[in-house]
């Protein structure tokens, strides 16, 4: 599996001339490279050779071409290929840093001091900051004058980290490292003398590979074993260390004590087995509990329940207005009593740190387990005085019978108390007005502070100095003010005031009678209980839906504000196009007298003049443009590629290239030569207009020509193309040439002197208009008739002469004007006869332009529709309006920050193989046919192509074109080979970008006129010679500008930008002769910026493995793939979780000051690309008091075109990158890291741990950690929307559906995690509220609505079985309260609906009301509320079991095209338990309640009741079947239902997988209860009784009981229950013992049992009221019973799985997933056995490809077209 076979790390160096290099070759200073032509490089790299007198080292034998890298890897023993990676690494970065510099330094030869000094302060920033907080002395010593000592520092780190492997993660354990290693490297440099032997100090870690081997590998191995010690993520988190317990071990001092250096790897740190010695959980222990929640944001809980209860005492006054109540002394006092509550939740916080943290104390920690004890001895302290001071109170005021001056005194008394309590909150409102004295007192190290805070909260190295800016505080917090001003008006007018009326009415309800057995009881307060539950969990919850509504209108102002959506089309950019140049030169092309380091006040205001005049077109943007030709070509250069990318891409056709291109300035044409679409149809309106002003002077004429430029060129370019073209085809020598040239020459002196009008007929124009189109159709012939050419030219001639001149002139007196020939017409012909010349027809150039021609004089429609490809409009239209948006300005590259990005790969697909092209699925569909289907223009323009490049028969598309159709499909899905090419358009951006930074005006010029000579018309493709076609397709490298390349753009594009894709099994796919592993190097091949870094494993035998880092490219002079570095590891890669791990691995390869991360399913767009210089000058600005840390980009989703269900997902997640991610940077200032595209500040993340979090399970959403890490450590996240990025998600509702789960188990896991408890605590509240409503909050209260809707129904049918319902009704006042109570929380149910809002308010902004209206009311009518709804379920169901459970896990969705149908079986097992099940109880409930409520006789109540209800009951059993392709088709549903019950049936070997066997799945199923802690598995069985009360309340209803209530009846219901299991085990024994053999022994066994059946409902039905109705009602009952046995035996599976009772238990349970199986397969079956509903269906999931003409029916069905 490795290109070479443990190559020993001091092997011998090979030549530096023949080393391989990554990017520019630093051994070898002298080579021909372009990046060399650069003196920064130069200066870099010399001083990083100025060694000087530093002692050498011993080890190895020095020579003059080491460096200050090769010095600091002999002295601490680093790998060389680590050395070699880091020099290059410094070299490029200081490089890049130092041509950035503003003015230049005066000695650019020599690497300027300011320089290192900057990179090493932000590089050291951390260790800095950690050293400061533990009290350590910096071993980082400065002089100002040693810049080789700062080298050799930021040197020493870069190697530490390059090598540390999965330390990275670990990064104040880095620091730790650094400081010892630093503090040695002090004592050489200082020539220290060792006590011991008397010699100069030498470093105690030296030797070949000593830091990996020393340092490395014994933390390393610590972590891997305890990731051993978590089972597969399955012990829980309690129980082992993961990543960031031991780097926090690095928080305290006793890293210093214990660890010592060298690193005692007999401290307890290292120990992971014994318990008495071994170090545990460092400063947070993960415990499984839901109470995270209310523990990591206690402050909004105690907001909630202290408002709730305040209102409940107010609203039970029943005023109509809470300050009439708060008039009256009682009411306020007993308001008082919330400050009871707040001390009882204090005290409750209190005990669950202690039950959550305990494990963290230690003799080394007893001072946390002390504040523990204490703080819950304070809060039960703060309860007790309450409760004295209250008592008091009511003792005085009664014994007074009055409010006395006393009592009143007692009542001050009290609020002093109170003011004792709340004076910590008062402090923190006085700090939270004053964030910045927050902040230092937070960041200071002072003691004293932190025994201040002692008290409050633990003392941790992340977490302080969080509080923004004054005015960022007063924005957010103005906003949440509104937000939780509509939400307790809300609750206390509609929710809690309406409650109070019923809940008294219940109270004093005497005598009543329980339709059941009546426990003692004093009151009816269990069942106010269950009328307040549901009202008080939608009141827990609705905030989240104020703050959708909010938020929305919100990020909508500030979208207006950053001037989105004003161009949402073609028509509206044809209307500022020429803005738009203007713009593209003000925001693309780098102006330096706008790019100062300060930007004063009157830069900013001259800037901000600058961006109106070019928004709204004030100051004639077009004449500058026109005045400036630099300008102009330069604008028509980035155009003609951007539109030459839209060709490549397939998206627009050879014709539409013409119609957008910016063509050349030739042909003598006085103005700018706009794309045609712009002209189209100006030239026949300015004919109309010279027909109707006939009578008008030229001024005037002119005057109302020019008032639309658009006109006013088209004109001037017709005119001067015609006469061009008719100088071009006579003859020069000829009369004829002559007559052309007077004839225009008048016309031109006419037109100079203002007499045009008064010269020529106006009128005439139409006919010589009409002639010349005649005369261009028959240039544009492929034969050309050149008698009919001189037809016509003798006609245009005549009209001319007789027509066109207002003055009539004779023969002579034209021969004079030389307007006519002076022979005769029969001695040498016709005019024209023998005076034309046409073109060759090789001239493309010339026939280009004839084309163009002749679209200015025909085209009569606006057209609008061009570009045909929604795609190439939606990006035109993007790019034009966001150059109107506010950015920074562009750079020249060579100044630019350098970046990298970074692609996790593991083993996706690259490029789609033939086979999968072709392969077609059960209904006959292939991947190819379904593309063409989708993308038919696309497909049509590839064709297209293909012929261009010289395609004969469309069967060459198997054989010769073969490569080039697999990258067309594979550039249609969510591939690795487009990923690439995305990524790569930066590359060749930023090449082009070079090349106009440094291109004179010449050079431009020169250069446009070049390309017009050279460029084949059609083809927008300009590849060198020796490039085949088949690998020009793929290369996108190239381009048309390319050709005017003088050769250092490529090194300079090579120095600012870097793709890394980290393909962590390639050695192991290239061992296997994988074929992605020939793709991988293909694409290396044709794009030489993209390098790949995968894991090698090479086997040393007997069963030892060393495993490498290693970055490999392919080398284009040797045509081969080469490897650069090959970096040795501790150990295996993963000990976390894939992912991250793979990008921690890859991200030593990185260079530059930023990186950004791409993702597998993810796109870029060439015109995006330009924007990225634009971008990373984002980093110099403020945004409130810091500088941006992550940059947030906009993603565009490009799945959402495939069907409705992507459709639905495409809006649901643009709601949330575009509008949501809006308002969380401004004003909510809470932005994490959702995923990517965002964009690192790289050395700010290299120091605090790397752009993800890996520790098994807990990190599982690995990428919003990195936000949540960000913002600990005093980050700060922006989002910015005037640059996007593509991105792909799942398109079937099963993709979805996992994809769901996976994002919701994580946000379960986050809930747990300390990044999540510490944000919760040091956060400011209302910064809490956002980040809470944005992050799991959202999901919790996802779980809130399902909560609620069980509590609401369990509520009814509770009230409805037991008699209360009934009796309410009684009094018909209070039923009416009542049913409006239920139907606001109804309503407030229906509220969610606010949730879609964002989508809408969104689409609004961007492509306009009525259509954003539209579509909504299209998405309705597609069902797409029914897909939200499932989607809520599948949220809900998972981030609860994960909470509960754990099991959360990563799930591959496959990011493929989903036309196929998926089978009942498939979708049974991924929705049996997380919607099928609880929607049958839900609808059992709901039958149950119908049957029995009084209520429900009215059908309008009961519908109004339970609509929303029934509607979340039908969305969760058919929403698999509606959005399935199929789903109602009659045939398939057949054989899904056989397929269920073999599946169901089949009980297989130990080896089946759940695939094949229910059996296998039902365990898979369990396995979150196997994992589950003691409580877990308490609570689920506690859940699991709600099964039981089905029969408890039924069996009184049955006609058997008699209406009696005693107990009786229900011990007597468990009669039922033993018989039917007796029944169920004789039938179960008769079967196994006789089916096989003796047959008439089973049957006869079945008669009996039927007997027995009949003669006992015989006997109830004689001696009992047993009605048959009564056989009905109690499967009801006993149905839920057995479900609920299954349940709790699935909980207590180890106790009786060894038991012969567990056989029963499965057998049981098979039979109930029958039932379940059956009842869902009911309406499935019955819809497709209707006529229609497939039609229907499919029309419903393919709706969007319905409107655009593709016929998708046939694709499902498999009907070739």
């Amino acid at each position: 599996m490795s290109l070479r076979q443990g190559q020993p790390a001091g092997q011998h160096r090979p030549n530096p001339s023949e080393q391989a290099y990554n990017i520019i070759p630093v051994h070898n200073l002298l080579s021909d490279h372009p990046s060399l032509r650069y003196p920064e490089v130069r200066a870099a790299a010399a001083a990083l050779r100025a060694v000087g007198d530093l002692r050498l080292p011993h080890y190895i034998q020095w020579n003059d071409q080491m460096d200050l890298l090769d010095w600091l890897g002999a002295f601490f023993g680093f790998q060389d290929d680590n050395v070699r990676n880091q020099r290059e690494h410094l070299v490029l970065h200081l490089a890049n840093a130092q041509m950035r510099l503003t003015p230049p330094p005066d000695n650019i030869d020599a690497l300027d001091a300011a320089v290192i000094r900057s990179f090493r302060r932000k590089l050291l920033q951390n260790y800095t900051s950690w050293c400061s907080y533990l009290g350590r002395k910096s071993n980082v010593w400065i002089s100002e004058s040693d810049r080789r000592r700062e080298l050799l520092y930021v040197s020493l780190y870069l190697l530490i980290w390059g090598e540390s492997a999965n330390l990275r993660f670990l990064p104040e354990c880095i620091c730790y490292i650094f400081h010892h290693m630093a503090m040695e490297l002090n004592r050489v440099l200082d020539d220290y003398i060792d006590e011991n032997t008397g010699r100069p100090a030498v470093p105690s870690v030296c030797g070949e590979n000593a830091f990996l081997n020393r340092v490395v590998r014994p933390i390393y191995e610590t972590v891997q074993t305890e990731v051993k010690n978590s089972k597969n993520g399955t012990a829980p988190h309690s129980a082992w260390r993961n990543y960031d317990d031991v780097n926090e071990y690095f928080w305290s001092r006793r890293c210093f004590e214990k660890l010592k250096w060298p690193i005692d790897v007999g401290s307890n740190f290292f120990v992971t087995e014994r318990k008495d010695r071994r170090v545990g959980k460092t400063s947070f222990v993960e415990q499984r509990s839901f109470w995270n929640l209310f523990r990591s944001f206690d402050k909004l809980w105690i907001m909630l329940i202290l408002f709730l209860q305040a209102a409940i005492i107010v609203a039970w006054e029943e005023d109509d207005y809470p300050w009439q109540a708060l008039e009256r002394r009682d009411v306020r006092v007993r308001v008082l009593t919330v400050f009871f509550t707040w001390s009882g939740l204090r005290f409750l916080q209190s005990l669950i740190d202690v039950a959550m943290q305990y494990s963290l104390v230690s003799r080394e920690t007893f001072w946390v387990g002390m504040r523990m004890v204490l703080k819950s001895v304070v809060a039960a302290g703060w309860i007790i005085a309450f409760g004295v001071f209250y008592d008091r109170i009511w003792t005085q005021k009664n014994q007074d019978r009055r409010w006395s001056d006393e009592a009143n005194k007692r009542v001050g008394s009290f609020l002093e108390v109170v003011l004792l309590f709340i004076l910590p909150e008062i402090l923190a409102l006085a700090l939270f007005i004053l964030p910045w004295i927050r902040n230092f007192l937070e960041n200071t190290n002072w003691r004293i502070f932190y025994l201040l805070t002692w008290w409050f909260q633990t003392r941790t190295f992340v977490g302080r100095g969080l509080r923004e800016g004054l005015l960022d505080n007063i924005r957010y917090t103005l906003f949440w003010l509104v937000v939780l001003a509509a939400k307790f008006c809300f609750s206390f007018f509609l929710q809690i005031k309406p409650m109070i009326a019923p809940t008294k009415t219940l109270l004093d309800l005497k005598n009543m009678k329980y339709e059941w057995h009546e426990f003692p009881h004093s009151s009816n307060s269990f069942a106010v209980g269950i009328l307040w539950f549901p009202v008080v969990l939608i009141y827990l919850m609705d905030l989240q839906i104020w703050y959708s509504i909010y938020s929305s209108f919100v990020g909508a102002t500030v979208g207006l504000f950053a001037h989105l959506g004003e161009i949402r089309n073609m028509q509206q950019l044809r209307l500022r196009f020429q803005f738009f140049a203007s713009a593209v030169q003000f925001n693309l092309m780098p102006q330096e007298q706008l790019l100062n380091t300060r930007r004063t006040l009157r830069s900013k205001l001259n800037d901000a003049i600058h961006r109106l005049k070019l928004r709204y077109g004030f100051g004639r943007p077009l004449k500058k443009l026109e005045s400036n030709q630099v300008e102009a070509n330069k604008f028509a250069l980035i155009w003609n590629e951007i539109i030459a990318t839209f060709r490549e891409e397939d998206i627009i056709s050879d014709s539409e290239v013409e119609l957008l291109e910016l063509p050349p300035n030739i042909w003598n044409i006085s103005v700018i030569r706009w794309p045609c679409l712009l002209l189209c149809n100006e030239l026949l309106l300015a004919l109309g207009q010279a027909k109707e002003l006939v009578d008008a002077s030229d001024k005037w004429l002119w005057y109302k020509i020019c008032k639309n430029d658009y006109r006013r060129c088209a004109i001037i370019e017709a005119y001067c193309s015609i006469r061009h073209l008719l100088l071009c085809i006579v003859k020069c020598d000829t009369e004829e040439h002559s007559i052309i040239t007077v004839l225009f020459q008048e016309i031109d002196q006419s037109i100079q002197t203002e007499r045009f009008t008064s010269t020529f007929r106006t009128t005439a124009l139409p006919q010589i208009h009409a002639k010349f189109i005649t005369l261009l159709e028959l240039l544009m012939k492929n034969k050309k008739d050149i008698n009919k050419v001189v037809n016509i030219l003798q006609a245009l001639y005549e009209i001319a002469i007789r027509d066109f001149y207002k003055e009539k002139r004779s023969i002579e007196k034209l021969k004079e004007d030389g307007l006519a020939p002076h022979r005769s017409v029969s001695s040498e012909g016709l005019l024209f006869e023998n005076a034309i010349e046409l073109p060759k027809s090789d001239n493309k150039k010339f026939y280009h332009q004839v084309r163009r021609l002749h679209t200015i004089l025909t085209s009569r429609d606006s057209m609008h529709n061009i570009p045909v490809n929604l795609e190439a409009k939606r990006r035109i239209a993007f790019f034009s309006n966001s150059l109107f948006m506010n950015m920074p300005h562009a750079p020249q590259v060579e100044k630019m920050m350098a970046f990298s990005v970074l692609t996790p790969y593991y083993n996706e697909d690259v490029l789609y193989s033939k086979e999968q092209l072709i392969t077609e699925n059960e209904d006959g569909v292939s991947t190819l046919y379904y593309l063409q289907t989708i993308y038919a223009d696309e497909w049509k323009n590839f064709l297209e192509r293909m012929r261009r490049e010289g395609m004969v028969n469309d069967h060459e598309i198997w054989t010769t074109k073969l490569k080039d159709l697999r990258l067309w499909a594979s550039y249609r899905g969510q591939t690795l080979s487009r990923t690439v090419r995305g990524m790569m358009y930066y590359y060749r951006a930023l090449k082009m970008l070079a090349f106009l930074d440094s291109a004179s005006e010449m050079d431009i010029r020169e250069g446009s006129r070049e390309l017009a000579s050279m460029r084949p018309i059609g083809s927008m493709d300009s590849f060198s010679s020796e490039r085949s076609l088949s690998s020009r397709t793929l290369s996108r490298i190239d381009s048309t500008v390319s050709l005017l390349f003088k050769g250092h753009e490529h090194g300079t594009a090579l120095m600012k930008y870097t793709y890394v894709v980290a393909c962590q099994v390639y050695g192991a796919q290239k061992a296997k002769k994988d074929p992605r592993a020939e793709e991988i190097l293909y694409l290396m091949k044709n794009h030489e910026a993209l390098r790949v870094a995968y894991v090698d494993v090479v086997s040393l035998g007997r069963g030892e493995k060393e495993y490498y880092s290693v970055l490999v490219k392919y080398d284009q002079r040797l045509q081969k793939e080469v490897e650069i570095y090959r970096i040795k590891l501790p150990g295996p890669l993963k000990l976390g979780e894939g992912k991250p791990e793979n990008q921690n691995h890859a991200l030593i390869f990185t260079r530059g000051d930023a990186v950004q991360t791409i993702d597998m399913n993810q796109d870029n767009y060439f015109e995006e690309a330009l924007k990225m210089r634009n971008l990373l000058e984002e980093y110099k600005n403020y945004y409130g008091i810091r500088k941006p840390t992550i940059l947030g980009v906009r993603e565009h989703i490009f799945t959402g075109s495939v069907s409705s269900l992507a459709w639905f997902m495409s809006a649901q997640e643009t709601s949330f990158v575009t509008l949501g991610q809006r308002v969380l940077a401004n004003p909510l200032k809470i932005r994490m890291h959702y995923g990517h595209p965002d964009v690192f500040d790289r050395f700010w993340f290299l120091t605090r741990g790397g752009i993800s979090k890996a520790s098994r399970v807990i990190n599982i959403s690995e990428d919003i950690f990195a936000g949540f890490n960000c913002t600990l450590r005093g980050g700060n996240v922006t989002h910015h929307e005037y640059i996007q990025v593509g991105k792909g998600r799942d398109v079937g509702l099963n993709q979805i559906s996992m994809f769901e789960a996976k994002v919701a188990s994580g946000n379960g896991e986050q809930v747990l995690s300390r990044d999540v408890y510490r944000l919760g605590h040091r956060l400011d509240f209302f910064r809490m509220l956002s980040f809470f409503y944005t992050t799991v909050g959202f999901f919790f209260n996802t779980q809130m609505v399902v909560l609620t809707v069980y509590a609401f129904l369990w509520g009814r049918l509770y009230l409805a079985l037991s008699g209360v319902e009934a009796s309410a009704v009684a009094n018909d006042t209070t039923n009416n309260k009542a049913l409006g109570t239920i139907l606001n929380q109804q309503l407030i149910i229906q509220l969610g609906m606010f949730t879609a809002l964002p989508m809408i308010v969104e689409n609004s902004l961007e492509h306009g009301f009525l259509g954003a209206i539209w579509d909504f009311i299209t998405m309705q009518l597609q069902l797409s509320s029914v897909f939200y709804m499932f989607s809520m379920g599948t949220r809900a169901h998972y981030f609860g079991r994960t909470i509960l459970h754990g099991g959360a896990k990563y799930r591959a969705t496959r990011r493929g095209f989903v036309v196929q149908h998926k089978s009942f079986a498939e979708n049974y097992r991924l929705y049996a338990h997380s919607h099928f099940a609880k929607a049958i109880e839900l609808g059992l409930i709901l039958v149950v309640y119908a049957a029995h409520s009084p209520i429900a006789t009215d059908s309008f109540v009961y519908i109004a009741l339970t609509i929303s209800s029934w509607f979340l009951v039908l969305s969760w059993i058919m929403a698999p079947f509606i959005f399935n392709p199929s789903g109602f088709d009659w045939l398939k549903t057949v054989y899904d239902f056989e397929e269920f019950m073999n599946w169901i049936w089949y009980r297989g070997s130990v080896f089946a997988k759940a695939e094949q066997s229910w059996e296998k799945w039902w365990y898979e199923e369990q396995d979150h209860l196997r994992t589950t802690g003691l409580w877990g598995k308490i609570l689920e069985v506690i859940l699991d009784l709600r099964f039981f009360f089905f029969q408890y309340w039924i069996v009184y209803q049955l006609d058997i009981a008699a209406g009696s209530r005693s107990i009786a009846v229900f011990l007597l219901s468990w009669i039922y229950v033993v018989v039917a299991v007796g029944i169920y085990v004789v039938v179960a024994y008769a079967q196994d013992k006789y089916a096989a053999k003796e047959h008439i022994y089973y049957r006869l066994v079945q008669l009996l049992v039927i007997i027995l059946a009949i003669l006992v409902i015989v006997v109830l039905v004689e001696f009992t009221q047993f009605s048959f109705a009564d056989f009905f009602v109690s499967l009801m009952a006993f149905i839920p019973t057995g479900w609920g046995f299954i349940l709790i035996a699935q909980v207590l599976r180890p106790f009786f799985q060894d038991r012969m009772i567990w056989g029963f238990v499965v057998s049981v349970a098979r039979m109930y997933y029958i039932l379940l199986g059956a009842i869902v397969m009911a309406p499935v079956a019955v819809l497709s056995w209707l006529p229609g509903f497939q039609s229907m269906q499919t029309r419903i999931l393919f709706n969007e490809a319905f409107s655009r003409g593709l016929q998708i029916f046939k694709i499902v069905t498999g009907k070739r077209i």
